[in-house]
């Protein structure tokens, strides 16, 4: 392949197949005919000297409302591929233009296996259906549910709703669906050797580290399959982003990763500056990077410590809990928040350091290096855990990359791929660091990854520390939100745009545009669609989770469910981060 991917997809397809689109984020992006799209994503996959073996996100838009269109066919929905290219270090956007009365496409899921999920995620916000899908159901709402939430036409909050009434055929209803029927997933009970049990873990279990349910298809001690039961801690965050000015959604990013803090702001305000043309302050940039490796380390040292609990020691939680809160010490001081302090800011932050934070910051870096020293001679080294972990849960790269796997989870197969190194974002192009990576990709090695990683944290922490540039903590953008005080208090006219760009939101251009940040658990990304207002139109959220916990199956076939424990333990992830 050359290095244009919209000219190869032409010169394969025809000009008459294939519509380039300019967007802000300057992606390739190509309108491909829905009888093409299989044709063409498989182009794109087996391309040889540049191909894309991964389908790092699938989702949809509801066009029906939507003003600003230009350069793009008339469609009542559209769906969306994003592809990555390692070798090429590039992504291509395939779009899909559906009209309402046959709002339907091929499946995908032969090409990429990972579109499983995603696509059951299109039919279930939005609708559209899958052809050839093998369990076309609803994923994160329940299956009574009525409509489908992310269509335009569907209430974004509680008070544009009646009220809501249960009878007791209701709640006998939505008892009965939740039973599990093998048959609908291509399971038997019974296939004349083997009578097979079926193993309910969770959504209760502390072992799911959240509202997780797993049904287990035992035979006798092993696990023949798994089937992953999602949606119980679904809040509809995307819809949210419909109903938010762009400025007042950031506290709601928070949410999503609720272990990673801050770093849930980073890709969502990159993503709001390139379609508003923000270029952000050095120092900002520098602050932004210390409190998201902050934040790395924070959410690592809950893994570690759930991790070692999961396969059978106490002791280790506790300590790094502890250690935990020493750290959410100077996000305190720093933010006034703890674990979602909704700081980030579009164009910066929320404000300067304050005076102090140097000792806070200097204290903590070598405090933490002996702590994991202490941590590695009783966690890593211990021969339980390698016996419990060593070998399990093991994936080859390849199936990572099928799956969409990325952070610790892609690096522990051997494969050195970080979005700070690879394309850096925000200013980690100015830090030193490595990425830690395993060979075997099971259990342990993540476990390992997450170890070293933070280490590798707090060295560009320190490199924050003693390299933080003077300057503003916020850019003088007009569309930066809220405004600097100096640019606040001047006159009434400035304190009349504070008012408004806090109150209203900024009007940011039309336009759509991506950014995602190699985030505590994987790559996190939004895909942000502004029709010239002070709302998006559209904010799709990519999480590493919702792409990892989709491999638990085939991570699981075959062991047990002690393994499988070990397994949910080493995934990192979080049920927010799963079901948004």
């Amino acid at each position: 392949m050359s290095t244009n991917v919209i000219a190869d997809l032409t010169t394969r397809f025809g000009e008459g197949a294939v519509a380039a689109q300019q967007t802000a984020d300057a992606i390739p992006t190509a309108w491909i005919p829905a009888e093409r799209l299989t044709d063409a994503l498989t182009f794109l996959r087996d391309a040889p000297g540049g191909s894309y073996p991964m389908l790092f996100d699938l989702s949809a838009i509801d066009e029906r409302c939507r003003t600003h269109r230009e350069g793009q066919p008339d469609s009542d929905f559209t769906v969306v591929y994003h592809l990555l290219s390692f070798e090429r270090n590039q992504d291509v956007r395939i779009k899909v233009a559906l009209p309402s009365d046959h709002a339907s496409v091929r499946s995908v899921a032969g090409i990429y296996p990972n579109a499983d999920w995603y696509e059951r995620e299109v039919f279930d916000m939005f609708g559209v259906g899958f052809e050839g899908h093998p369990h076309l159901k609803r994923i994160l709402m329940p299956p009574w549910w009525e409509g489908h939430p992310l269509r335009k036409e569907q209430p974004a909050r509680a008070t544009e709703m009646g009220p809501f009434h249960m009878t007791q055929e209701d709640a006998s209803r939505m008892l009965a669906s939740l039973e599990f029927h093998p048959e609908d997933w291509g399971m038997r009970r019974d296939d004349g050797e083997h009578e097979y049990m079926f193993l309910n873990v969770g959504p209760q279990h502390p072992s799911a580290h959240g509202v997780l349910r797993l049904v287990a298809q035992m035979d006798g001690e092993q696990i023949v399959d798994v089937v992953p039961d999602i949606g119980y801690h679904h809040r509809g965050a995307e819809k949210m982003g419909e109903r938010q000015s762009w400025h007042t959604y950031i506290p709601y990013t928070d949410r999503i990763d609720y272990l990673g803090g801050v770093m849930n702001n980073f890709p969502y305000v990159l993503a709001v500056e390139t379609l508003a043309g923000i270029e952000v302050p050095d120092r900002a940039k520098v602050i932004r990077i210390m409190m998201a490796e902050l934040f790395r380390v924070i959410s690592h040292l809950v893994y570690y410590g759930t991790f070692a609990a999961d396969v059978g020691q106490m002791s280790p939680v506790f300590w790094m809990f502890t250690d935990r809160e020493r750290a959410f010490d100077i996000v305190e001081a720093v933010t006034g928040g703890r674990m979602h302090p909704a700081w980030f800011r579009i164009g910066g932050v929320a404000q300067d350091l304050p005076q102090g934070w140097e000792k806070l910051v200097g204290d903590f870096i070598p405090y933490m290096r002996r702590r994991l020293k202490d941590y590695d001679a009783a966690v890593t080294r211990n021969g339980l855990v390698k016996a419990r972990s060593r070998g399990i849960g093991s994936v080859s790269l390849k199936e990572a990359m099928d799956w969409g796997a990325s952070g610790p989870f892609l690096r522990a197969c051997g494969f050195e791929w970080d979005f700070r190194k690879k394309r850096p974002y925000g200013g980690y192009e100015n830090f030193q660091f490595d990425v830690p990576t395993g060979s075997h990709g099971d259990s342990y090695d993540r476990l390992m990854v997450h170890v070293e990683e933070i280490r590798q944290s707090l060295r560009i922490i320190e490199q924050c520390l003693n390299g933080m540039p003077s300057g503003p903590y916020k850019s003088d953008h007009p569309l930066a939100t809220p405004p600097r005080k100096e640019r606040t208090m001047h006159d009434i006219e400035t304190l009349i745009g504070h008012f408004l760009s806090v109150s209203w939101g900024p009007v940011i251009p039309p336009g759509e545009a991506f950014a995602a940040v190699e985030a505590t658990k994987g790559n996190h990304a939004y895909y942000l669609v502004s029709d010239g207002g002070t709302m998006s139109y559209r904010t799709r959220i990519r999480t590493p989770s919702f792409a990892h916990v989709q491999m638990v199956p085939l991570l699981s076939r075959g062991l047990t469910i002690s393994d499988l424990v070990t397994i949910l333990g080493s995934v990192d992830y979080v049920l927010a981060d799963i079901d948004r």
